[in-house]
């Protein structure tokens, strides 16, 4: 009988994996936090394992199988996770009383970089940007669990019809007819999983920087300029979602603590595959994290804009809660 493996052993072989079973967890949940619980738990369940693993797969498939009946367990007593467009009312008025439900669990936003979405990085075959998009993550919370399963392995991670069935234990008939009806449904509500995520050209990036310009400056007449005709702001705990510029800068003029040049500071970073930026409300001399904003950027202007409010964010993100109000030298901890 040979010996159990060491500690050492199993996590040189099983480490470099955990990027892209986090990126496959939070697919699955929509929780940043609770795909790091999950994989955590997938890594002490295959260590009490490892010395029954017979290698008759690969060391990754069989990781993917234990984080998947994990993640299908998880969501047995959970609900989904939305974004506000997704509660099925229509967009706000700007004068409309805000509705804050903090009990919802919301869908979270998670750094590229905890993910292997680097544009750089080699991992990024594996955990794409385009498959954690926010729009994609939104619209795979509509799925029953066990189709977002069959999406996910089926055409983010090119899994065969007979290893998901043998996953789910279930047949393969089972799972095309399962992964056909999900395609379907996910049609009507995302962007297809095929688009690509390319890096910003020029004239993007240039929005972007007339972005932090606009809401740095206080310009409400640059603000409008930043949107699409029909974009769309959210910002959850609020239910309601705002449509067309003039509805978001409303918006903003009624609703933002800010009011003057000064008040924000913006600093970049990446979520989901998209620009992202932490947003600092001035408060004496220091300013304080307020908000993440995550962007979608077409050619035409910024057509979504995801504010993420909660200090907690901004630790996920690598970001300091609080800014020297002289010092834009230095912002990640």
């Amino acid at each position: 009988m040979t010996d159990k493996p060491s500690n050492e052993e199993f996590l040189r072989l099983a480490d470099p994996l955990r990027r892209e079973l986090l990126a496959h967890c939070y697919r699955m949940l929509g929780s940043v936090h609770d795909a790091e619980d999950l994989v955590q738990e997938t890594y002490l369940r295959a260590w009490r394992a490892y010395d029954r693993f017979e290698g008759r797969s690969s060391l990754r498939t069989w990781l993917y199988r234990i984080a998947t009946t994990a993640c299908l367990t998880a969501l047995d007593s959970r609900s989904r996770r939305p974004l506000p467009t997704g509660l099925g009312a229509p967009s706000a008025e700007a004068s409309a009383p805000l509705v804050e439900q903090p009990e919802v669990p919301w869908l979270e936003p998670v750094p590229d970089g905890m993910v292997g979405a680097g544009a750089d990085d080699p991992a990024a075959i594996v955990t794409s940007r385009e498959s954690i998009r926010l729009a994609l993550i939104a619209a795979l919370q509509h799925l029953p669990p066990r189709q977002r399963a069959i999406l996910i392995l089926r055409d983010v991670l090119r899994w065969r019809a007979a290893e998901v069935a043998e996953v789910l234990e279930t047949t393969t008939v089972a799972v095309n007819s399962g992964l056909q009806r999900a395609r379907a449904q996910l049609s009507e509500v995302s962007p297809s999983l095929d688009d690509r995520v390319e890096p910003l050209p020029a004239d993007q990036q240039a929005q972007l920087d007339r972005y932090v310009a606009a809401f740095e400056s206080y310009d409400v007449a640059a603000i409008v300029e930043l949107f699409t005709k029909d974009a769309v702001w959210e910002m959850p705990p609020y239910t309601g979602w705002w449509q067309g510029p003039e509805s978001i800068v409303e918006l903003i003029e009624t609703r933002c603590p800010a009011g003057r040049a000064g008040d924000l500071r913006l600093v970049p970073v990446a979520a989901n595959g998209q620009p992202a930026f932490g947003m600092y409300f001035r408060e004496g001399a220091t300013y304080d994290a307020f908000a993440l904003h995550v962007l979608t950027v077409t050619g035409e202007g910024v057509s979504h804009v995801v504010m993420f409010f909660g200090a907690e964010l901004f630790d996920t993100f690598g970001l300091s809660r609080t800014l020297p109000a002289g010092d834009r030298a230095s912002t990640a901890k």
